[in-house]
């Protein structure tokens, strides 16, 4: 059986080489993440988390989840690994001055987008296990030549910000990577405000998944094996005290998912959804 440090190291070593690679990789890695391409028995070929066999250009696959022209375009060049799910923007209703933390914030794709949408007043702050990732983002900061982001080194179950600092949270296809996703949920909490909300883009799983689904690190690190249902996603929320709970699975995106592991089954077991909370006041 893994425990929950077999899986965090497993993943903070998968998206590791992602930001050292810093592209998509089309040869498999020790470590496969979601973009890689390794032969797994009984489940062809293993890629996920947005990563199909779109020429692995992170900008086609971007825009096939949603994001426009112009987001592709307002952000640095690197930024953008092409590892999400969706577009977190597309429900959360951003206004300006807000402060927003994106959970797992990768190469700061989704921090630079909010950064414009919440203006020099706003404030967004990216947090992300992996140091060779913090280490991407705050070179891309760079490149951005923004004040308004700032990236943070730290685990999403533990997040370095205090309490009832956010009016919002968004995520992209990173909390199914965590191991321990009830304190994810309660930690989120903790640091909203009061009528603080949640916007995430992530993978759920439509059923329960099998046991040795669940045990191989290379299907949790490619976004599969860690996928909770819709139902154990609805009650991790409600525990944690969040309402107006609203989790919308995204057909459209059940295509891209048979691409991620071609010739199996993967799309009968996940798909991507939209995942929307609030914090009462």
């Amino acid at each position: 059986m893994q425990t929950n440090e077999k899986i965090k190291e497993s993943v903070r070593q998968t998206y590791g080489e992602v930001a050292r690679q810093g592209r998509y990789v089309q040869e498999p890695l020790n470590n496969p993440s979601c973009c890689s391409t390794p032969q797994k028995a009984g489940l062809g070929q293993q890629s996920g988390c947005g990563c199909g066999s779109k020429s692995f250009d992170p900008k086609l696959i971007s825009a096939y989840l949603g994001y426009s022209k112009e987001d592709l375009k307002a952000v640095p060049e690197g930024s953008n690994l092409g590892l999400g799910c969706g577009s977190p923007k597309t429900i959360a209703g951003i206004k300006k001055d807000e402060t927003i933390i994106d959970l797992g914030s990768g190469g700061g794709f989704d921090c630079f987008l909010a950064s414009k949408q919440v203006g020099e007043n706003g404030r967004v702050i990216g947090v992300d296990m992996t140091a060779e990732m913090i280490s991407l983002a705050r070179e891309n900061k760079k490149k951005m030549k923004t004040d308004n982001v700032e990236f943070r080194l730290g685990e999403i179950e533990h997040l370095p910000v205090g309490d009832n600092v956010a009016d919002l949270i968004i995520s992209n296809c990173v909390i199914n990577l965590s191991p321990e996703k009830q304190q994810v949920f309660s930690d989120a909490f903790r640091v909203l405000k009061p009528g603080g909300r949640i916007a995430i883009s992530d993978i759920v799983a439509l059923k329960s998944l099998p046991k040795d689904v669940k045990q191989d690190l290379l299907l949790v690190s490619a976004c599969i094996g860690g996928a909770a249902t819709i139902e154990e996603t609805t009650m991790m929320l409600q525990k944690a005290g969040f309402e107006n709970i609203q989790i919308t699975p995204k057909k459209i995106d059940q295509e891209l998912i048979d691409e991620w592991l071609p010739k199996s089954r993967a799309g009968e077991f996940v798909t991507s959804a939209y995942i929307a909370a609030k914090k009462p006041l």
